[in-house]
């Protein structure tokens, strides 16, 4: 039998990160995965290890990342998810897709919360968790939300934007602590219908979701901000990163 050395950190549980895709264009001949540092940074700091999982449409695949993975964060990008994936049509305002990415995400996602394994989704990560979990989204939040506030901001988005409210008794709460938060906003979509056994738990002042989270699962956690982004201005933000963390440590045993 081999022991530990006294004092030495447990082994960093691997997290799986979505990464976003850009096809070859004139001025770039080469298609590239792209992914923000910030994603990998906080779950280092969260005592991680990320691991970027390119994209495939093998089921077997999919299966062999989740066999190696003990976490999994889907993360946010410049497109939407199709309508028809939560029985709507397209409506003005709505935004560019990316087919394969969602097919991917959401063949990950799924695999995942079959296994029980902890899932963040960070702003599209989380709508596409709620559609998943059977809900629906607002295409447009200025054109289908009366009385929203802008929730795209202009400014450093390692700056905060508005505050959000989250719901005390959430893990939401476990991990940021419960109350008032402030937050960046970088998003035009949200949250309409919420899924099955799927608990709002944070929102914004002018109503939108900002955060959901099921009660089925272990931890399938999704906010609508980008908490990577603010390590250094809200260092309360990493601890998102830290409870999915401890979830797939906890997993991983």
């Amino acid at each position: 039998m081999t022991h530990k050395p006294h004092g030495q950190a447990p082994r960093r549980p691997n997290i799986g990160i979505t990464p976003d895709f850009s096809a070859s264009r004139p001025e770039a001949p080469f298609a590239a995965y792209e992914l923000k540092a910030a994603y990998a940074e906080a779950v280092l700091r969260a005592g991680g290890l990320p691991l970027v999982l390119p994209y495939v449409d093998d089921p077997a695949c999919v299966e062999a990342y989740l066999d190696r993975i003990s976490g999994l964060l889907v993360t946010g990008g410049a497109f939407d998810i199709p309508p028809e994936s939560y029985g709507d049509t397209p409506r003005e305002g709505l935004g560019p897709l990316k087919l394969s990415r969602t097919a991917f995400e959401s063949a990950l996602m799924r695999g995942a919360l079959k296994r029980n394994m902890p899932v963040l989704g960070i702003c599209g990560g989380m709508q596409l968790l709620n559609v998943v979990l059977g809900g629906t989204l607002f295409q447009d939040i200025g054109r289908e939300v009366p009385g929203a506030h802008g929730h795209t901001q202009e400014h450093d988005r390692s700056q905060p934007q508005h505050p959000v409210e989250i719901r005390d008794g959430s893990l939401l709460a476990e991990a940021l602590g419960r109350g008032q938060l402030m937050v960046n906003s970088t998003h035009h979509q949200s949250v309409n219908k919420t899924g099955e056994q799927v608990l709002v738990s944070a929102v914004a002042p002018d109503g939108v979701v900002e955060a959901i989270e099921s009660t089925q699962y272990v931890f399938a956690v999704g906010v609508q901000w980008h908490p990577e982004l603010m390590l250094h201005t809200i260092p309360v933000s990493v601890g998102v990163y830290r409870l999915l963390v401890q979830k797939a440590r906890e997993h991983r045993r």
